[in-house]
C-alpha cells in the first residue's frame, strides 16, 4: 500500500524536576543548599531514510512520546538526560505544524535529521535560587514541560521528469517502456492509482528518474477523480513531460486535454505553471498523420518541444530520452522547494526560552481574567505550585512585569479567577491589603 499523506501526535518528553535539599554533613555547619537539577527531555526528531518510500508505518502508530527527565538529587546531583527518539521517514518527506500550517522542514537527501518537538529542559535545585538575603530557599523548580504537535507528514517523491496527462494516455506504457519499471497497463480509466518512478539509463554515465503522476483530470485541483491525491507529487519534478493521445478513441480533442491539464496545474499551484515542458505525442502508431503534422505545427509556433512516439511499440523513445537528459543536464540540480520552510534549530528553540511577550484579557465565557504568553506560561509550568515559597517567587515576578498591574486596570479584584495557560488561581493583591481602612473609606 502507497500511503504519501498522515497525521501523527508527536509529545517531546518534559524536563525532570529539580530538588530541595540542604547539606547535613556532620562538620559542615553551614552547608547550604544543595538540590541538583533535573535532566532535559527528549526530542522527537525525523531522519530521512532511502530505504523507505512509503509513509504506511505511521498510519498505523500515530502517537510518539519521548520519555521525561530524571529528578535531580540532593549532593548537587543532576537526573539523567532522557534518550530521543527518531522516526524514520521516506525522502521528500514534508512535515507540518497541522495547528499554523508552517512547514518545519523538507527532507531531501538521505540522512537529513531536524528536531520537530523539543524536549523540556530540566528545572533548577534550590541551589540555584540561594542568594545573601535568601540563603536557604525552600523551592525548586519542575521540569519545562516539553513540546506537543499534530504534524502532518506528507511524502512528495524526487523525481526529474514527471509525466502529466489525461488517464489512459499512456504514461505507464512510457513508463515501462524506457525503464525497468513495470507498472500496472490496462485499457481503462485510473489504471494506476499510485505514482509509478522509473530510473532511465541514457548511457554508462547518465540516467534521470521518471515519475508517471495518476488521476489527473478536469477538476483534479478540487478533488475530481485521483489528481487532488497526487498533485503534490508533480511539485518535486523539474521538468513536466505532458502525453497527448492522438489515437482519438477518446472522443477528447488533442489541445481541449492539453489546455484542461495546465489549468489544473496552475489552480493547484502556480509554480506548476511555470514548470518547463515537453508535449509527448502519443499512439501516433495509430493515430492520423496529418493529425500529427498538424499539431506539431501548432506547438511548435508555441516554441513548446514537441515529439511524437508510440510507447507501445517503442518508436520515437531513443530522441524523446536524449532530450529530456540533455535539458536536466542544463537545468539546476536540485527541485524546487516549498517557500518559507521553517528550519526548526537550537536558535529557533532558545528564542521560545526567552520570549517575554504576554497580554492579558478578560474571558467572559469562563469568568475569568486570561494571561497568554509563552515565557509566563513556560515560568507557571515549571513553578511548583504547591511550595509557599515558590508561589510567592511566582508572584513577585508577575508584579515585576507588571502583569498584576494589567489585571487590577481591567477590573480584576480579590478572589476573582486568573488563568495562565493550565494553571488557574485566585487574584491576590497585595496592594490592596495594604491600603489604610481611613483611604478605602474615602475611595468609597
Amino acid at each position: 500500500m502507497f500511503v504519501d499523506e498522515v497525521l501523527i501526535d508527536v509529545k517531546a518528553g518534559d524536563g525532570g524536576n529539580g530538588s530541595v535539599a540542604f547539606r547535613k554533613e556532620k562538620y559542615v555547619p553551614f552547608g547550604g543548599p544543595n538540590g541538583g537539577d533535573g535532566g532535559k527531555g527528549g526530542d522527537v526528531t525525523l531522519e530521512a531514510d532511502s530505504n523507505l518510500s512509503t509513509l504506511l508505518d505511521f498510519r498505523f502508530q500515530r502517537n510518539y512520546e519521548a520519555l521525561r527527565g530524571i529528578h535531580g538529587t540532593s549532593r548537587d546531583m543532576h537526573g539523567k538526560n532522557a534518550g530521543d527518539i527518531t522516526l524514520k521517514v521516506p525522502i521528500g518527506t514534508t512535515a507540518t505544524d497541522n495547528e499554523t500550517g508552517r512547514v518545519l522542514v523538507d527532507l531531501t537527501k538521505h540522512g537529513q535529521r531536524c528536531i520537530v518537538a523539543r524536549g523540556g529542559i530540566g528545572g533548577r535545585g534550590n541551589a540555584h535560587f540561594a542568594t545573601s538575603v535568601q540563603q536557604a530557599p525552600k523551592f525548586a523548580e519542575n521540569g519545562e514541560p516539553g513540546e506537543a504537535k499534530i504534524i502532518k507528514l506528507e511524502l512528495k517523491l524526487l523525481a526529474d521528469v514527471g509525466l502529466i496527462g489525461y488517464p489512459n494516455v499512456g504514461k505507464s506504457t512510457l513508463v515501462a517502456a524506457i525503464s525497468a519499471a513495470r507498472p500496472k497497463i490496462a485499457d481503462y480509466p485510473f489504471t494506476t492509482l499510485v505514482p509509478n518512478l522509473g530510473v532511465v539509463r541514457v548511457d554508462e554515465e547518465r540516467t534521470f528518474v521518471v515519475a508517471d503522476i495518476p488521476g489527473l483530470i478536469e477538476g483534479a485541483s478540487e478533488g475530481v477523480g485521483l489528481g487532488h491525491q497526487f498533485l503534490r507529487h508533480v511539485e518535486r519534478t523539474r521538468l513536466l513531460c505532458h502525453l497527448i493521445d492522438l489515437s482519438g478513441t477518446t472522443g477528447r480533442e488533442p489541445m481541449d486535454d492539453y489546455a484542461v491539464i495546465n489549468r489544473e496545474l496552475a489552480a493547484y499551484n502556480e509554480k506548476l505553471a511555470h514548470l518547463p515542458q515537453v508535449v509527448v505525442l502519443n499512439k501516433i502508431d495509430v493515430a492520423d498523420p496529418e493529425l500529427v503534422e498538424l499539431l506539431r505545427a501548432e506547438f511548435a509556433e508555441e516554441d513548446v518541444p514537441v515529439f511524437a512516439i508510440s510507447a507501445a511499440t517503442r518508436s520515437g523513445l531513443e530522441p524523446l530520452v536524449y532530450y529530456l537528459a540533455k535539458t536536466l543536464s542544463e537545468m539546476p540540480p536540485e527541485p524546487i522547494l516549498e517557500d518559507e520552510i521553517v528550519r526548526i534549530t537550537a536558535d529557533t528553540m532558545r528564542s521560545r526560552h526567552t520570549d517575554r511577550r504576554w497580554d492579558a484579557h478578560y474571558d467572559a465565557s469562563t469568568e475569568a481574567y486570561v494571561v497568554a504568553g509563552k515565557g509566563i506560561e513556560r515560568l507557571v509550568a515549571m513553578t511548583q505550585l504547591n511550595n509557599d515559597a515558590a508561589v510567592n517567587r511566582l508572584h513577585r515576578t508577575l508584579e515585576k512585569t507588571g502583569i498584576i498591574n494589567k489585571l487590577r486596570t481591567l477590573g480584576a479584584v480579590e478572589g476573582d479567577t486568573v488563568r495562565i495557560g493550565k494553571a488557574e488561581f485566585d487574584f491576590f493583591d497585595e496592594y490592596a491589603l495594604d491600603v489604610p481602612k481611613e483611604a478605602e473609606e474615602k475611595a468609597e
